[in-house]
């Protein structure tokens, strides 16, 4: 074959490979492993979902392609959600539109404001796909640490923008880290993008999953920001709706054009049916999610209570909020090296903290939102006398 076709652009070679799949690989080489790498929930949709796709099935025309941006109802619907939970109304010429999920959310986003070699601050710990789609897209990540319990340094960031930054990227309540950016941070940083002329783009996906004093605050609700801070949400998390691969996105009315551009070229539209069944779980709202939590918060604290008895190896940094915890772990042993050994000596999955751009220790992603209250204590004691009998 041509040496030419063979050549891969540098700009996918950029990319970092999804580590999902391949700890996926690896608990399926060691049957019996317990993962707790991948961040979905434990339960599924609401009963209503089903109600709605046989009203979507009824409709021959359904199995037409339909509105670009989203389905009326379901937009209708989301436009309520926004305006009575989050503060955000689109009287102020901004737009909702109905994603593929948020990951795709993100990906509109970063196309539709940026030209290859801008530049996105991205916080460390990232989200692994955030920082793809960065590169994905021919940008630069850069990188602003946060402090020592994984919140924000609003001078830090400030202190890298340069004439090509384009976004500042905020994530509240947090993945990887379980951390919750108060509502004073999120202001400040909606303050320094208008101030700088950049976008904020602030992702939600995990709005609900919030605990003890912890409160969700959406910057997209700010007076007049509604022409530069952009929103992302998603239904996967909430709505145990991770395979439906429904989000949607606020933008700016002047961005619209080009999102719909990158959508109708990428999906053309949402899947409709998928789309229907999200309208069923908005019928049903909230409360959905907010009656689950109570099985997570008794299992996010079996977990704080089992890492407890390491602390003198491992490090629990304060998480109020999503269903992860990134774990900081005493060891000179590389990260990736603690997941394959606890996978293959011990049955226990969790993500290396390399992919989340933590590269000075080892730290690992721990996601307890799929256990189950009965397997709770004994899943995380897998990985606690794992952790025990790795790190010497």
């Amino acid at each position: 074959m041509n040496d030419m076709l063979l050549r891969q652009p540098a700009r996918m070679q950029a990319v970092q490979s999804p580590i999902i799949p391949v700890v996926a690989e690896l608990i399926k080489q060691h049957p019996g492993t317990i993962s707790l790498g991948q961040g979905v929930v434990h339960y599924g949709p609401p009963r209503e979902v089903i109600e709605y796709i046989a009203k979507c099935l009824s409709d021959p025309n359904n199995h037409k392609y339909q509105a670009v941006q989203g389905i009326p109802p379901l937009l209708e619907a989301i436009e309520a959600k926004l305006a009575a939970e989050n503060g955000i109304r689109l009287d102020d010429g901004s737009h909702v539109v109905v994603t593929a999920g948020g990951n795709m959310a993100f990906m509109n986003a970063i196309l539709a404001i940026a030209d290859p070699g801008d530049e996105i601050i991205l916080q460390t710990p990232y989200y692994f796909n955030h920082e793809m789609a960065v590169t994905i897209a021919g940008c630069c990540a850069v990188l602003v640490a946060t402090d020592e319990n994984y919140q924000l340094r609003p001078e830090a960031i400030r202190a890298a923008i340069t004439n090509r930054t384009r976004a500042i990227v905020t994530i509240s309540p947090n993945n990887p880290t379980g951390a919750v950016y108060p509502e004073a941070a999120l202001r400040e940083v909606n303050d320094i993008c208008r101030e700088q002329g950049l976008y904020h783009i602030n992702d939600e996906a995990y709005e609900y999953f919030t605990y003890d004093d912890a409160r969700h605050f959406s910057p997209g609700s700010i007076a007049g920001s509604e022409t530069y801070t952009l929103s992302l949400y998603s239904l996967s998390k909430a709505y145990g709706f991770a395979s439906w691969r429904i989000g949607y996105m606020v933008v700016p009315e002047h961005l619209l054009v080009a999102v719909k551009k990158i959508q109708d070229t990428i999906l053309i539209c949402p899947p409709v049916i998928s789309q229907y069944a999200a309208l069923g779980a908005l019928q049903v709202g909230s409360t959905y999610c907010h009656n689950k939590l109570n099985d997570i918060v008794e299992v996010r604290q079996i977990v704080l209570d089992e890492l407890q008895t390491i602390a003198d190896i491992c490090t629990v940094p304060p998480a109020a909020g999503a269903f992860y915890f990134l774990l900081r772990v005493q060891t000179e042993m590389g990260a990736m090296e603690v997941v394959e050994r606890l996978i293959r000596e011990h049955g226990i999955a969790a993500i290396p903290g390399t992919t989340f751009g933590m590269n000075d220790g080892c730290y690992l992603r721990v996601a307890y939102g799929t256990l189950q209250k009965t397997k709770a204590k004994g899943s995380i004691g897998r990985l606690v006398q794992g952790l025990k009998a790795i790190v010497v």
